[in-house]
């Protein structure tokens, strides 16, 4: 093949470079309304709302211990360093299939030593050999074909070996790529998307797994600042069971009270007893549960020590919103990128019913001494071109192609599963945040009512206005509302972390 042959394989191998069996890739729509939920339960967008995708949790987050305790995770959180190192995988992959783009080019040098002329011609690449006879005796010099004057052997390219040598030495250098296909039809082109669009998929898994993780931290936080409030007020309501019974007991001796007063009156002490019991092992696995979170052991400065009613986050984030920011979602852009790459798989999977053209090509140098290999006359070259039609092959190419559609489709209701879960993550998260407002200011007013009604009916009881079992049901009331108070405003700090981790938020 000659040099101009070469040249215009690679040339035409760049003209049809834009040939891409790949199908036009458009993104899905549909699968979720064009707005998200307003009116009726779903809160109004506040005025001084921004975009919650670029707040940062450090401007979200307001308490600085549980700031700290984010910071930490993030730096030790064992799943986000998987996520990272799937990452470096990715794009590692990426750069093994981009290889494939260009010729791997090597360079190589051989020397042969040898008392076989015939060998020696051989590993000389066609620098030639010939043999002479005659009827003398001498030494012979042959130019290619072989020839001589006397009795002796000629050897092409300048060597020569006569009864006086037995050794013949050949040295060469040579560059080249050997079977490179030439992409006319788009297959490695689009393997190499698949490829890079996964990569794209990896980044965005590591960033959705960053988001989950500080949501997650800020949740285990607050619900161990919620498992310790509700462990301070059973500490507290138990000294006040404890002197109901203290009293009933001296009253029952003295004849004042009955038997079923005082045991009513330690029937609720008991109880708030086994609630300290239960809350104080909870307290504990909420310890756990955050360290494992954080991949460390949170330092104690850090851990909260209570649930009261004071700001932990940002309130002002937005109502209605269109849907169209669940689009900048990493899960759902890490959906879209595989979505993308199957698209790619499925050119790759076309481009096989057609022929490959591969090209071997060399250039280099022989000589048959060192200092000779870069002078004149020692260049050589080679060029190899090879043509690979698929004939037959038992349906692999057919069934190859049926499984890249395949997961196409498969890609594509994975896309739109994905949308379909982010907004009714982002819609359930707006449901609860247009009601908890009034439910903690309900609960608020109905435990200090009770608070006030406990220590009225206690007074009564006292002073004999009512009886006891008026005021142990008072207490038994104020307790539980002081529970479900917390277990409220729980609720409330919860839902503003899903709420801005469902939009998207906490990437900064």
């Amino acid at each position: 093949m000659t040099r101009s042959a070469i040249l215009a394989a690679l040339a035409l191998s760049s003209a049809l470079a834009g040939c891409n069996l790949a199908p036009k890739y458009e993104r899905p729509g549909g699968a979720v309304p064009a707005a998200l939920p307003q009116g009726g339960v779903y809160p109004a967008a506040a005025s001084d709302a921004a975009d919650v995708s670029q707040i940062g949790w450090r401007d979200f987050f307001l308490d600085p211990r549980l700031r700290g305790v984010i910071e930490t995770g993030l730096a030790n959180n064992r799943d986000l360093r998987v996520a990272a190192a799937n990452v470096l995988q990715a794009r590692a992959q990426y750069r093994v299939q981009r290889a494939d783009l260009v010729p791997s080019t090597t360079i190589s040098g051989s020397g042969t030593f040898t008392n076989n002329i015939f060998g020696a011609a051989g590993a000389a690449a066609g620098a030639g050999a010939g043999t002479g006879t005659g009827t003398g005796t001498g030494t012979g010099t042959g130019s290619g074909a072989g020839g001589g004057t006397g009795g002796g052997t000629g050897v092409g390219a300048g060597a020569g070996v006569g009864s006086t040598s037995s050794n013949v030495e050949f040295f060469s250098v040579n560059a080249g790529f050997s079977a490179f296909e030439l992409d006319l039809f788009g297959r490695v082109r689009n393997l190499n998307r698949a490829a890079l669009e996964q990569y794209f998929a990896s980044e965005e898994a590591q960033r959705s797994t960053r988001i989950s993780l500080i949501a997650e931290i800020a949740t285990a936080w607050l619900t161990l600042a919620s498992d310790q409030e509700q462990l301070r007020l059973s500490r507290e309501t138990l000294k006040t069971f404890e002197e109901t019974v203290r009293l009933t007991s001296a009253q029952f001796r003295i004849g004042v009270a009955s038997e079923l007063e005082a045991r009513q009156a330690e029937t609720n002490y008991q109880a708030a007893r086994n609630d300290i019991a239960a809350l104080t092992t909870r307290v504990a696995q909420d310890q756990n549960a955050l360290n494992l979170l954080v991949g460390t052991t949170v330092p104690a400065e850090q851990l909260p020590t209570g649930l009261d009613d004071t700001p932990l986050t940002r309130d002002a984030l937005p109502g209605d919103v269109s849907s169209e920011v669940l689009l900048r979602r990493p899960d759902v852009l890490q959906a879209e990128h595989q979505l993308i790459a199957q698209n790619a798989n499925i050119g790759a999977a076309r481009a096989a019913f057609f022929p490959r053209i591969s090209l071997t090509a060399t250039i280099g140098t022989i000589s048959t001494a060192l200092s000779g290999l870069f002078g004149g006359g020692s260049f050589t070259y080679t060029g190899s071109p090879s043509v690979g039609l698929p004939l037959f092959d038992g349906g692999r190419n057919a069934g190859n192609l049926d499984y890249a559609k395949a997961s196409q489709q498969a890609a594509v209701a994975t896309y739109e599963k994905t949308i379909q879960t982010s907004f009714r993550e982002v819609a359930d998260a707006l449901a609860q945040r247009g009601t908890i407002g009034e439910q903690v200011s309900a609960q608020t007013a109905r435990a200090e009512a009770a608070s006030i009604a406990a220590r009225l009916s206690d007074a009564r009881y006292r002073a004999g206005v009512d009886s006891f079992l008026t005021s142990l049901d008072a207490q038994r009331t104020a307790y539980s509302a002081q529970q479900q108070l917390v277990t409220t405003r729980l609720s409330r700090a919860s839902n503003l972390v899903e709420l801005y981790r469902s939009l998207g938020g906490g990437l900064r």
